[in-house]
Formats: structure tokens, C-alpha cells, sequence
């Protein structure tokens, strides 16, 4: 790992779950994993939840992109264009949903090499000067699930959690009487595709990086219950 990496992200990451461990925590690892990841995320409050409105917006505009296309569909340059002005007079993003992917990447990849680096008490090498060293870290959350492990089953409930985030980001218009647009079953296939995914890529990663995405994915269900409140309240969707 580069110094900047363990500067920004390893170390931080490191203190703050044992400084949690050892104070709130009730000397639960599993524990401190749910309380960091709910700080991040309060943190990052702004940026998800902008995000998660920019989302609902490109599904809501998406008659006003196929007609672009349908338009323009011989003149990419020209369709490409009047897709971007689109785009600036809804305040949309389309790339923001990648957004959120490298936020949670390096997170992740921090918290792997915390669980890998060992949680004896020879092994927490980098924590600063006020959170004390600990006489051992109990990986057991709850006594029943080692994090230092794989889990099946945080990972098939993070999966349940982000196909539930997925399914309230899925917007219909309940005027719109039409059958559904390649767009609207892209993303309904998603929420499936999100999930088996989830399944693969965790299987065999320590379950602690489950715990993160459990909480995380749960966190975004209330993220996006508040999006989707805002949105039947402002039919206008101004970002």
C-alpha cells in the first residue's frame, strides 16, 4: 500500500474502528464496522443523496431521451449534443451513479486490508497516538459470525438490501400509460443483475466487508425512501 493510500484511507479507516472498538463498541468488531460505515455515510450524506435524486431524474427524462435519439438517430454529433443540453437543463449527471462506486472502492479496499493486516494486538500497526492499543480485537459480531471469514449469509443479506434500494430507485410515471422503455426494463433487470453480483464478487471476501455492504445498502433504502418522498412532493424534481 502507498503512503498516500494508508494516509487517507487505511489509517483512518484503522483508528477509527478501534478507536469505536474500544470505547462504544462493546469490544465488538462487527459493531464498530456498522457505526464507521454509518459515519461515512452520514458524511457523505450529500453526495449520495444528490446522487440518488440524479438517478430518479434520468429515469424521469427518459421520454425526452428517446426522442432525442428517434431524432438525431442518423446524426450521433447532433444527438450527442441536444443529449447534453438535456442533461445541463435537468442539472442530471449521467455519469454519477459511477460516482458512487469509486467513493465506496477505496473504503472497502481499506477496511480488506484491516481485516487482512491481522487484528491481534502485534498486527495494528498505524494507529495514532490517542486511540490505545487493544489487548486482542474480537472478529466474532454477536458471538456468532467471525468476520475475518467468509459469510454466506451477510453477503445474501446485502444482496436482499441492495435489490430493495434498487427496486425504490426504479421511478414510473403513474401517468405515463405506455409500456415500458428499454431504459425503465434496463433497470428493472438491474435489480437483479446488482444483487447476483453482490453474490459473486463478496463470496469469498471476509465477511466484514458484507457487514459494510449490509449497512451501507440498508442505509441507502432509507436514503432513497427520503428521495422518493421528495420526489411525489416536488413534481417539478428541481436538483
Amino acid at each position: 500500500m502507498t503512503y498516500i493510500y494508508q494516509a487517507i484511507f487505511y489509517r483512518p479507516i484503522l483508528n477509527a474502528l478501534i478507536y469505536l472498538y474500544n470505547t462504544i463498541a462493546f469490544h465488538d468488531f462487527g459493531i464498530a464496522v456498522i457505526l464507521v460505515t454509518v459515519l461515512i455515510r452520514i458524511a457523505l450524506f450529500p453526495l449520495f443523496h444528490s446522487s440518488s435524486k440524479q438517478q430518479m431524474a434520468m429515469q424521469r427524462i427518459q421520454p425526452k431521451i428517446k426522442k432525442i435519439q428517434e431524432l438525431h438517430k442518423n446524426d450521433k454529433e447532433k444527438q450527442t449534443a441536444a443529449l447534453m443540453e438535456l442533461y445541463k437543463e435537468h442539472g442530471v449527471n449521467p455519469f454519477s451513479s459511477f460516482l458512487l462506486l469509486l467513493v465506496q472502492l477505496p473504503i472497502m479496499l481499506g477496511l480488506y486490508w484491516v481485516v487482512r493486516s491481522g487484528l491481534a494486538p502485534g498486527d495494528l500497526a498505524g494507529l495514532y497516538s490517542f486511540v490505545a492499543q487493544p489487548q486482542g480485537v474480537n472478529s466474532v459480531f454477536l458471538g456468532l459470525i467471525n468476520l475475518a471469514k467468509p459469510s454466506v449469509v451477510l453477503i445474501v443479506l446485502a444482496a436482499i438490501a441492495q435489490y430493495f434500494q434498487a427496486r425504490l430507485a426504479i421511478y414510473r410515471d403513474p401517468k405515463n400509460t405506455a409500456p415500458p422503455s428499454s431504459a425503465e426494463k434496463m433497470a428493472k433487470n438491474m435489480t437483479f443483475i446488482g444483487p447476483l453480483i453482490t453474490l459473486f464478487v463478496f463470496y469469498n471476501l471476509p465477511a466484514a466487508i458484507g457487514l459494510y455492504w449490509l449497512t451501507t445498502s440498508a442505509f441507502s433504502v432509507f436514503q432513497q425512501i427520503l428521495v422518493n418522498r421528495h420526489l411525489h412532493k416536488d413534481e417539478t424534481f428541481a436538483i
